[in-house]
C-alpha cells in the first residue's frame, strides 16, 4: 500500500488548480506539469499507445491478453483541482492507525478535523488517512482516481496471468470547471464503455446525476441623490434581493438531499445601477429541471412588467445555459456495465452504495457523447476544502475493483451474457 501513498502524494504536491475565467484548454498552464509527468509514468509502467494532445488530454492502452472477443473498456479521471479553495503548496499529512479522535491539521491556526463534525471519519478507525495541513485542499478529487488507475494498470502489466481485454485509460484537464469532457475524443478513445474513478467514499457506484444549468441574471437600476430619490431611484441590489426571495426557500443545497433538486445562489455583486446574480439549477428529474428554468423566466417577466413603465425597458436580463444532463438516460440501456462494477465490488468484499450523484461528472458528458460511463468511488471525503482526506485503504480497494472489473469483462460467458 505504500506505493499507492507515495504515488498519490507525488501527484497532489503538484498544483493543478483550474480557472473558470480562462478561455484556454487546459485553463491553467500549470496543469501541464502533472499531465507531462503522467505521460512519462504511463510509459514507464509499460502502457502502450500513450498520447497527449495539444489540450493535455491523455490516453493510453493496455492490450488484451485473451484470444476471444472482449469489449474494450476504459477508466477515466481528471488531474485538475477545484478553484474553490487553494490548491498550491499542498502539504499532505499521513495519519497511520487512526485512533478515532480529533486530528490536528494546523495547531497554529487551530484547524481540527473532528469526527464530532465529520462522522464518516469513524468508519476508518485503524486505517491510514491522508489529510491536508489545514491551509489547502488535498486534491483527492481526483488525483486519488488517477493514482488508482495507474496503480491498477501497473499491477495488470506485472501480472499477465490475470486475464483481461483491451483497456483504455484517459486523463482529462478542467473537470472541476465543467469542461473535462469538452475536447475528449470518444472515437479516438475507442472503448465500448468506461468508468470514471471520481466518486467519494468506498463502495459508491453511481449512474445518475443532476441535470444542470447555470444562470447569470443582470439587474439594472437608476442612481439618484438619496435625498431626492423618491419616485426616481431604482436600486438594482434591492431588485436582486426581491428576485432571490421569490425562489423556493426550502430548495437550496443546505436544505435538500437525495433526489431533491435546488437553486444555489453562489455569486452576488452589485451597486445601485447594476447587480449581477449567478446561480446554478440542479434536478435529477428532467421535467422538474425544465420547470425550475421556467420559474427563473417567470420571475424575470414579473419584475420586468412591474418596472416597465418606470424603467422603459427590461430591468432584468436572465441568461440560462444548460451545463450537463442526467447520465441515467444513456446508461440504463446498457445497465450490465453497472452490474459488472457491482459484482466486482461484492467479489472483493465491498458493499456497493448505489445512489444518485448530487453533482456532475465527466461521465455524464461522456455518456451523451456516446461513451456510457458510470462513476466509481475514489475514496476521498470533504472535497474542495481544507478538511479533505482520503483513507489509503480505500484507494487500495479501488485498485482491486478496477482489476476485478477487467477480469469479469474478459470472461466469455460474462461478455456474451
Amino acid at each position: 500500500m505504500q506505493n499507492i501513498i507515495d504515488r498519490f502524494i507525488s501527484y497532489v504536491i503538484i498544483d493543478t488548480e483550474s480557472d473558470a475565467n480562462s478561455e484556454t484548454t487546459p485553463s491553467t498552464n500549470k496543469q501541464w506539469n502533472l499531465a507531462n509527468k503522467l505521460v512519462e509514468e504511463l510509459k514507464a509502467i509499460g502502457m502502450e499507445e500513450v498520447t497527449i494532445d495539444d489540450k493535455a488530454y491523455i490516453m493510453a492502452t493496455l492490450p488484451s491478453n485473451v484470444d476471444h472477443k472482449v469489449p474494450t473498456i476504459g477508466f477515466v479521471s481528471h488531474f485538475d483541482t477545484s478553484p474553490d479553495f487553494c490548491g498550491a503548496n499542498v502539504k499532505p499529512q499521513v495519519i497511520t492507525n487512526y485512533d478515532g479522535k480529533d486530528i490536528i491539521l494546523n495547531a497554529e491556526k487551530n484547524i481540527v478535523l473532528s469526527p464530532n463534525y465529520f462522522k464518516d471519519l469513524l468508519q476508518y478507525k485503524g486505517q491510514t488517512l491522508i489529510t491536508t495541513d489545514g491551509l489547502t485542499l488535498l486534491g483527492a478529487d481526483d488525483k486519488a482516481g488517477i493514482t488508482e488507475i495507474v496503480t491498477a494498470m501497473e499491477y495488470l502489466v506485472k501480472n499477465p496471468d490475470i486475464k483481461h481485454g483491451k483497456i483504455r485509460v484517459g486523463f482529462t484537464p478542467d473537470e472541476e470547471i465543467g469542461r473535462g469532457a469538452n475536447h475528449f475524443d470518444v472515437e479516438k478513445f475507442g472503448a465500448d464503455w468506461a468508468y470514471t474513478m471520481d466518486g467519494s467514499q468506498i463502495g459508491e457506484l453511481e449512474y445518475e446525476n443532476f441535470n444542470a444549468a447555470g444562470a447569470k441574471i443582470t439587474f439594472k437600476g437608476k442612481s439618484v441623490h438619496p435625498g431626492y430619490a423618491k419616485g426616481k431611484m431604482i436600486n438594482s441590489m434591492l431588485i436582486a434581493n426581491d428576485f432571490i426571495n421569490k425562489l423556493p426557500i426550502d430548495e437550496t443545497p443546505e436544505t435538500t438531499k437525495g433526489y431533491e433538486g435546488f437553486f444555489h445562489v453562489h455569486h452576488l455583486k452589485g451597486s445601485i445601477e447594476e447587480t449581477v446574480l449567478e446561480l446554478i439549477i440542479r434536478d435529477h428529474s428532467k421535467k422538474k429541471f425544465e420547470k425550475r428554468k421556467k420559474l427563473i423566466e417567470k420571475i424575470t417577466r414579473k419584475i420586468n412588467k412591474k418596472f416597465a413603465k418606470q424603467f422603459g425597458e427590461d430591468i432584468v436580463i436572465a441568461e440560462i445555459k444548460d451545463q450537463y444532463y442526467n447520465m441515467k438516460e444513456k446508461v440504463l440501456p446498457v445497465k450490465h456495465i453497472v452490474d459488472i462494477a457491482e459484482k466486482a465490488m461484492k467479489e472483493i468484499g465491498i458493499k456497493p452504495l448505489i445512489k444518485p450523484i448530487r453533482g456532475g461528472t465527466d461521465g455524464s458528458q461522456l455518456s451523451y457523447k456516446g461513451l456510457p460511463c458510470p462513476n466509481i468511488f475514489a475514496g476521498g471525503h470533504n472535497f474542495h476544502g481544507k478538511y479533505e482526506y482520503v483513507p489509503a485503504e480505500s484507494m487500495q480497494k479501488a485498485v482491486e475493483v478496477i482489476v476485478k472489473i477487467a477480469e469479469l469483462t474478459a470472461i466469455e460467458k460474462q461478455v456474451n451474457k
